[in-house]
């Protein structure tokens, strides 16, 4: 029990509840505040406790109290509360050792090594002092005689100095290993919209709260004297602002941002703490998040070592999306050059495009071919297919321009252009590490005149032994072709050219792919217009 040595320890701690619920309201902005849990067998024990302690405060914060009356309950309040601070922990309740029983399952069970424990026992000698310290990690050992209010005062403010310290170091270590985690997920990120989910997504784990967050990018405008954003992420009840870009009803938000881009720094003013982040190209990115409590020292710091990694991030992204366009130029550049010398054919690779990417989708959709369809292959298929006839670059315009039929000697060296264009697509890819444009367009080139029954040219492969993004691509050149006017046919009707394609699934091309540009068809979903 709690010993009341004199009238002065008496009016420190007999304060009324209402007092403490006041001072707590009083608080602005209210800090989260610490956890402590008192385990004790005697109801006297939790009321002596929480008049002694109740009005405590350490770092501008309060204590929430919380407590048990059995070692069972209060290993169930630790599991449900794990960022308890203090534990007031009785050693002798249901059995005479139940106390120490518990702080072997908080330890190991639980594993929770930052919360601080201190045993209290108006029976010391059932639970020796040295025995306990040596054997126990405990924070400290006290007989419930000799607690007066002020050495409660001392133990709780030491044991909260020594958990806010092992916290400080947890979280460090907890931090960096998901700020390294983290930011090894936003490399691998292609887009923009990605990446700036991926940071949103990176800064509530950092926080570990769920999280109301906006990423905004300065767009080198001015609206009304102040830099404009734009939204390229949200999450929470921010979402809208996606849509919207509309923040004339957050003034607030809208006065933190600006500042933050103004003076070029992070704000923390919570509820409006901002991030300012920057990168080598001079872009600059703003985050707003709302954690429920205003940020400690050690979540700043390791917020703004985010930043840095977030920073170098972009640079990568940036640099990723240029060679990509590098290779977007080069590929379109490649076709150009195998459709100068055919003007009838117009747009036909840029439908090709269209039509190969919404069939790959449709091909997803319908469950087909999961093991070929990657996230990689879905991102290169439309444009390496605009490479399919590249190699008729070697075709002589006295065959490639003739009007009628070609002879058999005039047909070998028309399907020639196979292989041209997959030797020449394949050096280049070469060059590139990994798959590229130019590899997937060779295998393209290679193989999309192969027929599904074997029937095909060069190679006479059949089945899934040719490339899927060639079975894919091999539907839409014909589909197009008919459909379009050809130095040896006039354009055929749609109809005409879904009964032409459906008399040859299964023998010329791939059934599977046949059925998906039938729905897309029948849908009316074709990606241009007929």
């Amino acid at each position: 029990m709690i010993d009341n040595n004199n009238q002065h320890d008496e009016e420190n701690w007999l304060l009324d509840d209402d007092h403490a619920e006041a001072d707590e309201e009083s608080q602005s902005p209210r800090k989260r505040p610490w956890t402590v849990l008192v385990v004790d067998d005697e109801k006297d024990v939790h009321t002596a406790t929480r008049l002694a302690i109740q009005d405590i405060r350490f770092k501008d914060k309060g204590l929430q109290l919380l407590y048990a009356s059995s070692a069972e309950e209060g290993f169930r309040m630790i599991t449900e509360h794990p960022d308890t601070a203090l534990i007031l922990l009785d050693v002798v309740m249901e059995t005479d050792d139940a106390g120490l029983k518990l702080v072997r399952r908080i330890r190991g069970e639980l594993n929770n090594q930052t919360v601080r424990i201190v045993l209290r026992t108006g029976q010391p000698g059932q639970a020796p002092e040295q025995e306990v310290i040596l054997d126990y990690d405990i924070n400290d050992y006290k007989t419930k005689t000799e607690l007066t209010v002020q050495k409660l005062f001392t133990t709780v403010i030491s044991s909260l100095r020594a958990h806010e310290n092992l916290l400080t170091i947890e979280k460090n270590r907890q931090g960096l290993a998901k700020i390294l985690e983290g930011a090894g997920d936003l490399y691998q990120l292609h887009s923009l919209k990605e990446f700036a989910s991926g940071v949103l997504k990176q800064v509530s784990t950092l926080l570990d709260v769920g999280m109301d967050g906006i990423l905004c990018v300065e767009n080198g405008n001015q609206v009304n004297g102040r830099l404009a954003v734009e939204v390229i992420a949200a999450t929470g009840s921010y979402e809208y602002l996606t849509h919207t870009n509309d923040f004339s009803s957050l003034p607030e938000l809208a006065e933190a941002i600006h500042e933050s881009l103004t003076q070029k720094k992070s704000i923390y003013r919570h509820p409006y703490d901002v991030l300012y982040i920057t990168s080598q190209n001079n872009r600059e990115f703003v985050v707003h998040f709302s954690p429920p409590w205003p940020l400690e020292d050690v979540e700043r710091n390791l917020l703004e070592v985010f930043c840095q990694r977030i920073s170098a991030a972009y640079d990568n992204l940036y640099l990723y999306q240029q060679l990509r366009k590098s290779q977007e130029a080069t590929v379109v550049a490649l076709a150009d050059l195998a459709e100068f010398r055919d003007s009838d054919t117009g747009q036909h690779v840029l439908r090709v495009q269209k039509l190969t990417d919404a069939l790959a989708e449709e091909l997803k959709k319908m469950k087909h071919y999961p093991q070929d369809l990657t996230a990689e292959f879905m991102e290169m298929i439309g444009m390496a297919s605009i490479l399919h006839d590249v190699g008729k670059v070697g075709t002589p315009d006295h065959i490639l321009f003739k009007p009628g039929k070609l002879d058999p000697d005039e047909r070998t060296i028309m399907e020639q252009h196979a292989n041209i264009g997959a030797q020449i697509l394949h050096k280049a890819s070469l060059m590139v590490e990994g798959n590229s444009y130019l590899a997937f367009g060779s295998e393209i080139a290679a193989s999309h005149h192969e027929h599904y029954d074997g029937c095909g040219y060069p190679q006479r492969k059949r089945g899934e032994d040719i490339p899927l993004s060639a079975r894919i691509v091999a539907v839409v050149d014909v589909f197009d072709a008919l459909l379009h006017k050809r130095p040896y046919k006039e354009p055929w009707t749609l109809k005409d050219t879904m009964d032409y394609i459906r008399q040859r699934a299964g023998s010329q091309f791939d059934p599977h792919v046949v059925t998906a540009l039938i729905t897309l068809v029948e849908e009316d979903r074709l990606p241009f217009d007929v």
